[in-house]
């Protein structure tokens, strides 16, 4: 006979197992620098081991998302499990590229797994207000682990510890996950009515397709500039990780209290003022440097806030019938184009540092104008999107008139 389900004990264990995620996410962007030049990496191959981490994640969201009602979610967790730490323990003996590349796509197999497991087992688990409030609480803690991973990274770099003990904390949160899931009894997936088949039919409509456009863009918006940020902005005069923190830490606020907003502004307006913020932000870090950096963040962190769970509910409040799998489909999109553009965004930066060099710069002058430029280029995407989120905007004002 099987205990009965304690719920909170399987809700802490999730955002245990999100900290994971976070934690691979900040750490790894910590150590970026320190393992490129101590396995003499360039900035291509840094960004095609970053891709690995977003190329794992939607594959196994996606995936998750297709048989969780038939595997459930215990099972999907133990593969997480396995994933995370065949993956981190790859990272801490890796001897080169090739190490790297495999550890790195454990770790994003092992995130995905956790997003399609523990999204719909905290919504089989609870009701009403307190399964919102949950997942809210749930989804804080990417943010809120990154703030503390960037902040450890930083302490831990700044007392000259070598990059493989920054990666040994990404176990702590992985071995605390592991022992509050372990002996638990998991609650039964809920039978969806829609078919796979209907999903995906439903998913073929032009307004889902054209939202995952823009969540390819806004995903890159997002991800590119944070993965990035150590490289990217190491010689500005201002600390790469505290500016992550600081961001990551914007974020969880405001997502705490996204719902005044969103009811005030409707989900498109909040899309499209997003749009904005994360364009002026991205230009404000791209020409300042020193203490108005901190500004900068501050400006671009409120404009990528609100772009994640609000291109999710856009979808799930406009296209309900792409169900589920049309979350994490999109939620998939994002995360494969950020896995695409990384080695794009080292690739900028290597030739951006090239063009600062034969101006007649060198050393840090060099590499302030390499990030600045490589900034400058990501410019592009938030551009797009205020463009297409004023077309939708307009739309939706006119259809709600008509």
């Amino acid at each position: 006979m099987s205990q009965p389900i304690n719920a909170n004990r399987l809700f802490y264990a999730s955002c245990f197992a999100l900290i994971t995620t976070a934690f691979s996410f900040s750490i790894r962007a910590g150590i970026l620098t320190q393992l490129g030049t101590e396995l003499n990496l360039d900035t291509v191959q840094l960004g095609t081991i970053n891709s690995m981490w977003f190329l794992g994640f939607p594959i196994s969201m996606i995936l998750g998302g297709i048989f969780y009602t038939s595997i459930g979610p215990k099972f999907i967790m133990q593969i997480a499990l396995v994933a995370h730490t065949i993956g981190i323990l790859l990272t801490l003996y890796a001897t080169g590229y090739s190490t790297l590349l495999v550890s790195t796509l454990f770790i994003g197999l092992g995130n995905g797994c956790t997003e399609a497991a523990c999204n719909p087992m905290i919504a089989d688990s609870y009701s009403g207000i307190q399964m919102n409030s949950k997942l809210n609480r749930f989804h804080m803690w990417f943010p809120g682990g990154i703030v503390i991973g960037s902040l450890v990274s930083k302490f831990m770099t700044d007392a000259s510890f070598h990059w493989q003990a920054q990666i040994w904390i990404i176990l702590i949160p992985t071995i605390i996950y592991a022992i509050l899931f372990y002996g638990q009894t998991f609650p039964k997936p809920r039978i969806v009515e829609n078919s796979v088949l209907a999903n995906f039919k439903a998913m073929l409509n032009p307004l889902y397709l054209f939202m995952a456009a823009c969540m390819a863009l806004t995903a890159i918006s997002e991800f590119g500039p944070q993965q990035w940020v150590g490289p990217i902005l190491a010689k500005a005069g201002a600390s790469p990780m505290l500016i992550l923190a600081l961001v990551t830490g914007l974020m969880a606020v405001g997502r705490f209290f996204a719902g005044p907003l969103i009811k005030q502004l409707n989900t498109m307006g909040v899309l499209l003022g997003s749009a904005v913020f994360a364009l002026v932000g991205l230009y404000m870090m791209s020409t300042m440097n020193g203490p108005m950096l901190y500004v900068a963040a501050l400006c671009y962190g409120l404009g990528i806030c609100y772009f994640w769970p609000n291109m999710l509910g856009y979808i799930a409040e406009n296209l309900p019938e792409t169900g589920a799998l049309g979350l994490s489909i999109l939620g998939g999109i994002g995360m494969f184009s950020s896995s695409m553009f990384q080695p794009i965004i080292g690739g900028w930066i290597k030739d951006n540092k090239a063009v600062a060099v034969a101006s007649g710069l060198a050393g840090d002058a060099a590499d302030l104008a390499a990030g600045q430029s490589t900034l400058s280029n990501i410019l592009l995407f938030p551009a797009i999107l205020i463009v297409a989120f004023s077309g939708l905007y307009f739309y939706g004002k006119k259809k709600q008139a008509a």
